[in-house]
């Protein structure tokens, strides 16, 4: 099973000339197909630097990346045409993540600061403040909660936002840099990661560690909160993507439930990012070996290893509706595709 892979034939390009779709026409027999995407495999191209992160809005109607060139792109699901450019940062783009809104996004970036942003008109509304580089950010899981957001940053603090204000609600004090952050509000938890490569659980009503998930031993690069809540997804520079049961029911000794290996780091130490599928049944990872690996998570078969980028693979997403992968590069390219039966 692989992505379709043939060369595209034919290029789009935006109102201004810069952002490039490369598609190939469907196939007559649309029986073959698995999802709406224009063509089987789409490249899309405009990013004048690496491609750090990736994210769907949470209704998947668009495409959001962003990276060294410091901009966010938008594309549109339906044709993948780039119908904005955010533009405000001064350094590197290294993680963004939508609000349930699917209207707003924020951002973390190498300039220090986080950004809130209005998807549709292209506003910038509110900057927040880290005293080094943010390497990661992630929104609630909660329409309740629609406003709060997680930061991960290089001054070893974690921090939650409300987005309606400047100030931090709460600081989660680490004794080295943090590298990924998760959060989940609907079970009033946060769970960050750093160079120590130790995974902590925090209540996020009194900023306490609750848990230490022991597994890793180097550098966690990114995590994820399964879409049900009951598992935790880590990956690392160590060359493994982990699974942990963040349930409170579960034993310690349970806590670790998979490794997969495969996906690759190199000496370059990117956060590469790893995703869950919509219904948690497969995880995807970038690689460095310019590879995006997708694998069965209740056997941790390896399901697709899928070529393409000429460039590290720094992040892969799974649409949240269809059967449609999207994976950003060093090569500063983009790949949607749909995932083949």
């Amino acid at each position: 099973m692989s992505l379709v892979s043939e060369p595209p034939s034919k290029r789009l390009r935006d109102n201004d000339g810069n952002a490039v779709v490369e598609y190939r026409p469907p196939d007559n027999d649309t029986n073959l197909r698995t999802s709406s995407l224009p063509a089987p495999t789409m490249q899309l191209s405009g990013h004048q630097g690496s491609v750090y992160t990736l994210q769907y809005s949470p209704d998947g109607e668009t495409l959001a990346s962003g990276g060294f060139d410091m901009k966010v792109f938008l594309w549109s699901h339906s044709d993948y045409h780039n119908y904005n450019v955010l533009e405000g940062h001064k350094n590197a783009i290294l993680d963004l993540s939508w609000f349930f809104d699917n209207t707003h996004l924020v951002t973390a970036s190498a300039d220090k600061t986080l950004v809130y942003w209005d998807a549709a008109t292209g506003d910038k509304i509110r900057k927040f403040q880290h005293d080094k580089v943010v390497n990661a950010v992630d929104t609630s899981n909660n329409n309740n909660n629609s406003h709060l957001f997680l930061s991960a940053s290089d001054d070893t603090c974690a921090k939650l936002w409300d987005c309606r204000q400047k100030k931090e609600i709460t600081t989660l004090q680490h004794e080295f840099q943090v590298t990924s952050a998760a959060l989940d509000t609907d079970s009033h938890k946060a769970y960050t990661g750093g160079i120590d490569n130790l995974i902590v659980e925090w209540d996020i009503r009194d900023t306490k560690k609750t848990m230490g998930l022991k597994g890793h031993t180097d550098t966690i690069t990114s995590l994820a909160i399964h879409p049900k809540g009951t598992h935790l997804l880590s990956n690392a520079m160590d060359h493994s993507i982990k699974t942990w049961d963040i349930r409170p029911f579960c034993a310690a000794p349970q806590r670790l439930c998979k490794t997969f290996v495969g996906a690759k780091h190199s000496a370059e130490k990117g956060l590469l990012k790893a995703s869950w599928s919509p219904d948690g049944s497969m995880i995807a990872s970038g690689s460095a070996d310019r590879m995006v690996r997708v694998f069965d998570e209740p056997t941790s078969e390896e399901l697709y290893l899928l070529p393409g980028h000429k460039g590290c693979v720094n992040t892969v997403i799974f649409h949240p509706k269809e059967n449609v992968i999207a994976s950003g590069s060093s090569d500063k390219m983009i790949f949607v595709g749909e995932l083949g039966q």
